[in-house]
């Protein structure tokens, strides 16, 4: 059952919004940075292996822990405000430079909360105000999916909605797009192993390109995507 709960979760039927952000793609895009499939798969590339989304998959095991910690917590009947819940959401989203994208991380996680809440799986405290990863983590608790498939999951669902947006700003079109996502699993695989046991607070990231084409977003006069 974990797969089957796995493919639900990175579905892009999942109901959290994640087509309206391309998180800098389009201002890279219209800056000419990024104009075909090969500086395509390079930029992912190199996020997948030194960006923010590495070290938020990384904090994906430490949360489960935390989080599962607040439930038995909660079930016993303990005082427990999940506050290592919390340090971990808060770490996470400082860690984000763009206000753009902050938003986006809470909305989605929001989005996600409400969901999992509505099919019987709400947080603790019955809270929604969380980020994206913090609500990916819940999700494969509450759904019994295993650690590492989490975590596969987790890059391979910004993969692919980085290539989603690509489709629409590159222009990349769709079989070139399936192309290049089967191309990137073996770097998602050794990567979701390798992160399995890393403490992400030793993680640096090396996305300062990423980092800047976020924050420029916001300055575009014309815009697709929220991020």
């Amino acid at each position: 059952m974990s797969s089957l709960a796995l493919l639900q979760l990175v579905s892009p039927a999942l109901p959290v919004g994640a087509f309206s952000y391309s998180e800098g793609l389009e201002l890279l895009v219209q800056r000419e940075q990024l104009q075909d499939r090969a500086t395509l798969a390079s930029w992912l590339e190199a996020e997948l292996s030194r960006g923010q989304v590495m070290i938020e998959a990384a904090a994906l095991r430490p949360l489960r822990h935390s989080l599962s910690q607040w439930k038995v917590s909660a079930e016993q009947g303990k005082v427990d405000h999940g506050t290592a819940v919390r340090d971990w959401a808060q770490w996470l989203i400082a860690l984000r430079d763009a206000a753009e994208v902050r938003a986006q991380q809470q909305q989605m996680g929001r989005s996600l909360l409400q969901l999992l809440a509505e099919l019987g799986h709400p947080l603790p405290d019955g809270g929604v105000d969380f980020g994206w990863p913090v609500a990916w983590a819940w999700a494969g608790l509450a759904w019994e999916i295993t650690p590492l498939e989490v975590v596969q999951g987790y890059l391979f669902g910004w993969v692919a909605n980085q290539l989603s947006a690509a489709v629409r700003l590159v222009p990349l079109g769709p079989t070139e797009a399936q192309r290049l996502q089967r191309q990137l699993q073996p770097l998602i695989e050794m990567q979701a192993i390798s992160l399995l046991d890393v403490d992400p607070q030793q993680l640096w990231c090396g996305g300062v390109g990423s980092a800047i084409a976020q924050l420029s977003h916001a300055e575009l006069y014309s815009q697709l995507f929220r991020s």
